[in-house]
């Protein structure tokens, strides 16, 4: 088990890297990151690149520097260059590949009950309008094994199945689901996925060639903690031709021959401003150099903190561990007792906050447990941070008892 053997001076070291507001207890990295100073700072030098000469930064300058943040993005998520294309969120990669294909009245498309809401509303959207049937796979939680997972969805495809939209990592129950198999298993069965890996990139070490699903989407301001306004969209060469931008702009009639209609569509959609993507270089390079081991070793590092913090939280809470150890990452979920399951998440929420400081992710989930709550881990994060959440819920389960 990971020991946390960071001095006072090692842990205000790394906290000092970030912006965060030292009087908030900050253990909710997962839904929107934290970008270091050092990323913003080259953010901003890019801004102003820009801003000294727009006409020279679009016509000369910007084409290379977003080639260049594709090419150390793809070397990093094992994948080749010409695959990827920059979009501003996971969401909007998600929305990208739904909105292009063309579905049918007599289509099925896969999804589990685990799936990121936003990405769920795109879903029935895009099935309301074709009238393709939206199949929802239902996994249990708190579960035992990865099999559960993999047979819970296996057993709803059928011949009428389309596309399946899969998570890598849940956003709600914070699960690590055995993707690499699933597409295997669907793609055995003649069904194209669709990977929503919001939360994967710089969480799990990803090489998307071998994953091989058919598309795949992920941030990059989460846990690579680069500048809000950058994710990636991974779509497989022969299907390239299919999937179009939600923004139709100069690339689709574009004369040149140089690249695919593919990136010339994505990577202009409109003036906007694109150094978020060019930042990414960057953050890899950055989180990279915090520890000895790199990448790996900061990987390894938060995922044994999530453990550690989830033991402490259920031994504080007498609750069960919901999941085994190699299911979670860099967030682990911990099942509310059940004198909280009566309370409305956004107000367990806003008082964790309001009156203890405490930044965390409170996750309303459809059975018993009702209540969830939601920790990550960063490399700023310390094991006192998750002691102290765990005597705040213990003050308000009292609180709820009398």
């Amino acid at each position: 088990m990971f020991q946390n053997t960071l001095t006072e001076y090692e842990t205000g070291k790394w906290v000092k890297l970030w912006l965060l507001d030292s009087s908030v207890t900050f253990l909710n990295h997962g839904s929107f990151g934290a970008c270091p100073k050092a990323v913003l700072s080259g953010q901003q030098r890019l801004r102003e690149q820009l801003e000294q000469e727009p006409l020279r930064f679009f016509g000369r300058e910007w084409e290379k520097l977003l080639d260049e943040a594709r090419r150390k993005l793809a070397e990093f998520v094992g994948a080749d260059a010409e695959n990827l294309v920059f979009v501003p969120n996971a969401t909007t990669g998600v929305n990208s590949v739904l909105r292009s294909l063309v579905f049918h009245p007599e289509d099925e498309i896969l999804t589990t009950n685990h799936e990121y809401n936003a990405c769920r509303n795109a879903l029935d959207f895009v099935a309301s309008r074709t009238g393709a049937r939206v199949v929802v796979a239902k996994i249990p939680f708190p579960l035992e094994s990865s099999e559960q997972i993999l047979s819970a969805v296996i057993e709803r495809v059928s011949p009428k199945t389309r596309l399946a939209l899969l998570d890598h990592v849940t956003s709600q129950t914070g699960l690590i689901f055995p993707i690499q198999q699933l597409v295997k298993q669907l793609q055995q069965r003649g069904v194209d996925t669709l990977v929503d890996g919001a939360h994967a990139l710089g969480m799990q070490h990803l090489n998307l060639s071998e994953i091989g699903a058919t598309y795949y989407t992920g941030n990059c301001h989460k846990w690579l903690c680069a500048p809000k306004g950058a994710a990636f969209l991974y779509v497989q060469p022969h299907k390239q031709l299919e999937i179009r931008p939600l923004t139709i702009s100069h690339g689709a009639n574009s004369p040149r021959t140089d690249k695919s209609r593919f990136q010339l569509e994505f990577d202009w959609m409109g003036t906007d401003d694109p150094t978020a993507y060019m930042c990414v270089p960057e953050a890899i390079a950055f989180m990279g150099s915090l520890l000895p081991g790199g990448w790996s070793e900061l990987r390894q590092r938060n995922h044994q903190l999530a453990l550690q913090a989830r033991q402490l939280l259920c031994e504080a809470l007498n609750v069960s561990v919901p999941c085994p150890d190699e299911m979670i990452g860099s967030m682990a979920v911990v099942p509310m007792p059940t004198v909280l399951e009566s309370r409305n998440f956004m107000s367990l929420h806003d008082e964790l906050f309001d009156r203890f400081g405490i930044q965390v992710q409170v996750v309303p989930w459809q059975e018993k447990p009702k209540l969830l709550v939601r920790v990550s881990a960063q490399i700023y994060n310390t094991l006192e941070q998750y002691e102290y959440l765990g005597k705040a819920l213990k003050e308000l389960i009292l609180k709820n008892v009398n």
